[in-house]
């Protein structure tokens, strides 16, 4: 039981402080951990892909929070932004949530396997490509500035496509328990202008609501386990500070491309295993 508890903190610190680091929520990382730990460590036979996918958006909801915090103090988050984005999202997490109880064993396998190489892929096209922010001129009408350090950014929310988008990636997080960062902010870089920063923290903010919402139609869906819950909500805390803190001082392209090839692995992995 001591191991179990163990690994429970560990993945949990681990998803929160790559999920804050680089915007992604964690999901991602934690949902395959515990399947590779239900097939090879006593005392995690409970996961299924109902019970996985529940775990991880509880675990996303105090990540937010934690890394949302730090962010704060930066004056990073883009309330109004993340409130319209939420309008959509929220309503497509509760979706994604309740379709998730139709889903199966090794379909699930296979298509977060497909997922989570897409992402790799998103992340790997924005190191090569050196994605930057759609450029916003400051005239456009509804167009938004920030000040970060000695630079002043302009970028543009267009209501319709922000609600539209945002009910389609809550509907992934929902249903696959990651937190939709990783599609999300691409979409606030490239088609709405936002810098990487103030996108970054909107996500986690985004992912405290999101991942809330999610929770409450799993736990009504009967599918949180209740007793391994405390195992996994002190290791997320620390994470996400952890992943927060680090986001504002250094450059996280090291981590991030170690992150995009075990994403790719792990993809892998979880496709074979849902084939065979």
């Amino acid at each position: 039981m001591v191991l179990v508890i163990l690994i429970c903190f560990a993945v949990a610190m681990l998803a929160a402080f790559v999920g804050s680091l680089a915007g992604l929520g964690g999901g991602v990382v934690l949902i395959p951990l515990l399947f590779l730990a239900s097939g090879n460590i006593e005392g995690f036979e409970w996961v299924t892909p109902q019970t996985v996918v529940a775990m991880s958006l509880l675990v996303m909801f105090f990540t937010g929070i934690s890394s949302a915090l730090s962010f704060a103090k930066t004056k990073r988050i883009d309330y109004k932004a993340g409130g319209l984005f939420l309008i959509g999202s929220i309503p497509g997490s509760m979706c994604g949530a309740w379709f998730n109880q139709f889903v199966q064993a090794n379909t699930f396998y296979i298509y977060f396997g497909i997922l989570i190489i897409i992402i790799a892929a998103i992340l790997f096209y924005r190191q090569l490509k050196g994605i930057k922010p759609r450029k916003v001129d400051e005239s456009e009408k509804g167009s938004r500035q920030t000040k970060i350090g000695a630079e002043i950014y302009t970028y543009k929310i267009q209501i319709v496509p922000a609600i539209v988008i945002a009910f389609f990636v809550g509907m992934l997080s929902g249903f696959f328990g990651i937190g939709g960062g990783a599609i999300m902010v691409p979409v606030m870089l490239l088609v709405f202008g936002f810098p990487a920063h103030i996108a970054t923290a909107t996500s986690m903010f985004m992912i405290i609501f999101v991942s809330l919402f999610g929770s409450i139609t799993h736990v009504a869906l009967g599918n949180i386990e209740w007793a391994y819950v405390l195992f996994f909500i002190p290791g997320a805390w620390i994470g996400g500070k952890l992943g927060a803190f680090t986001n504002q001082k250094i450059s996280s392209s090291l981590l991030e491309l170690f992150l995009r090839i075990l994403l790719i692995i792990m993809g892998i992995r979880m496709i074979l295993q849902g084939i065979g």
